[in-house]
């Protein structure tokens, strides 16, 4: 675990030690695997996700009084500013913004994209960010950190995944947009680009790639990262912590790649 120490009172402590944290995409690996880190760094918690089975399932696992969840669909207004008051009504603040829910649609060449899965891909990973920084920020502790869930494919572009290249490159200019905005107050704005990571969406993905041969697929897209295999939840969840932290308290408007070389 980490340990931040306090110079004042000569005792070390946890690095996110009093702190309250809302992570969309929560009953996610990646959204998940943070939230264990999150407790165990001191944090409370509130998962927020669309399906309360999945909600129920990840709190049982985390097994915390610290740890609350929320149902909700993150492009509803009402829903998003839901999950905001019910966070001030059993917390009492908002530290920590881990904006991490997302979609990755079909995979299909532009021209046979169908509309209505772009639609609800860009719902989701753009607008459904976009409503979180509107309703979750302005309650937020000045100080604290957001954290905006993108892609290598943010940063690169990516053949047959139209709508979810777009999205992730969307929420860079968000992830921009807020880093100047919120800077008077002192809350830090970062982007996470992973890799493909090992979880449910890269099986999707795959699958789609290379029907009926996803672990074909899956070997080929590792020869493509030069560290030669996926990334793991856990490092992903690990960098989400260093950025809630203060130990990153200088560090705002950046595109965190994690992706094992694969943007070089």
């Amino acid at each position: 675990m980490f340990r931040c120490y306090d110079m004042y009172n000569h005792t070390t402590m946890n690095i996110l030690e009093n702190k309250v944290a809302i992570i969309t995409g929560g009953a996610g690996s990646i959204g998940l695997t943070t939230a264990k880190l999150f407790l165990a760094e001191g944090a409370k918690v509130v998962l927020v996700d669309m399906g309360q089975e999945a909600l129920e399932k990840a709190v049982a696992e985390l097994n915390s009084d610290n740890v609350i969840f929320s149902v909700a669909d993150v492009t509803k207004s009402a829903d998003v500013e839901r999950y905001t008051e019910e966070t001030l009504a059993k917390f009492g603040k908002i530290d920590v913004f881990f904006n991490n829910a997302g979609i990755e649609g079909v995979v299909k060449p532009l021209p046979e994209y169908p509309e209505d899965i772009f639609d609800k891909v860009i719902a989701v990973n753009v607008k459904g960010m976009w409503l979180g920084c509107k309703y979750v920020v302005p309650a937020m502790n000045d100080g604290g950190s957001v954290i905006i869930t993108s892609s290598v494919a943010g940063i690169s572009g990516t053949p047959d995944v139209s709508a979810y290249t777009i999205s992730k490159h969307a929420v860079i200019g968000l992830m921009r947009n807020q880093t100047v905005e919120l800077a008077p107050r002192k809350i830090r704005v970062n982007s996470i680009h992973p890799s493909p990571v090992d979880n449910r969406m890269m099986r999707s993905l795959e699958d789609g790639f290379a029907p009926g041969k996803g672990e074909e697929a899956k070997k080929g897209l590792e020869q493509t990262i030069p560290l030669g295999r996926y990334a793991k939840p856990i490092e992903i969840a690990q960098l989400a912590l260093f950025l809630a932290s203060d130990n990153s308290q200088f560090i705002t408007g950046t595109t965190q790649v994690i992706d094992g070389g694969l943007s070089v």
